[in-house]
């Protein structure tokens, strides 16, 4: 029962938090301390919303689908990559400082050339997405890796493990936490990165619709996209929540035996 309140009393300080702001917001409008055409309120916001419903869901799946493709495209070869480093000290030494250097260029640099090269189709905006979320998966999985316990380490090679019973039964395993951690950020930019490459090129998506809306000064359809892809960011990692905890068996016992 405690625990229960506990995790009640959790999920009730953000939501206040929210309704806080939320209450500011429309005091600003209601008093015109900022102007209308610069501010919409929050009533207004959702009524844009709902009046372009269908147009934003049609965006929506577009900007879902590349989401989609980018972070999975992302992850494998963040994952892969987090291996072969910790796989070959010499493949560590040659591609970290590579990976730390993508990270180096701002994407709204580099997004107008992947347009320029590969068109205005999907592809350069999956490109730019797997550039944004690979990064936090090599560096949470190598860490995980790298950060196995030696005394365990040990014990396996003296009991005649084989580099793939160590990876199976410790390495993964161990770096499960780390994965999931990596995957959160992962796909909170992914949906960003995603809006920011159509944005700058493209025939459909959310970002699309932002511009087109820029241009005709509808600031409350931006606030209500706006609103929409906070929404769908937070629903990703509530998934990848949900993800971890079916894989992760062993911590919902974890917390049963702390409770």
């Amino acid at each position: 029962m405690n625990r229960r309140s506990a995790k009640v009393t959790s999920n009730v300080y953000p939501l206040v938090s929210i309704l806080v702001i939320l209450a500011i917001w429309e005091g600003l409008c209601v008093f015109k301390v900022v102007p209308d055409f610069m501010l919409p309120s929050p009533g207004e916001t959702v009524r844009a919303f709902l009046g372009d419903f269908d147009l934003l869901m049609g965006h929506l799946r577009v900007t879902l689908l590349e989401t989609l493709a980018g972070t999975v495209c992302g992850v494998a070869i963040g994952f892969g990559t987090a291996c072969l480093m910790d796989r070959w000290d010499w493949a560590y030494k040659a591609v970290y400082p590579l990976i730390v250097l993508t990270q180096t260029i701002p994407a709204v640099a580099i997004a107008p050339l992947l347009v320029l090269w590969f068109g205005y189709g999907m592809m350069p905006k999956v490109i730019l997405i797997v550039l944004i979320t690979f990064f936090p998966i090599v560096i949470g999985v190598l860490g995980g890796f790298r950060s196995v316990d030696q005394d365990a380490l040990d014990l396996m090679r003296s009991m005649g493990a084989s580099r793939w019973q160590i990876f199976r039964h410790l390495k993964f395993p161990h770096a499960l936490p780390h994965f999931f951690s990596g995957l959160r950020i992962t796909v909170a930019y992914a949906v960003v990165g995603a809006v920011l490459a159509e944005w700058l090129g493209g025939f459909a998506g959310l970002g699309v619709y932002m511009t087109r809306v820029k241009k005709s000064f509808a600031y409350d359809r931006m606030f209500a996209v706006i609103f929409l892809i906070s929404i769908i960011s937070l629903l990703l990692i509530w998934l990848v929540n949900v993800l971890q905890r079916r894989c992760m068996p062993w911590e919902r016992v974890k917390e049963k035996e702390k409770a």
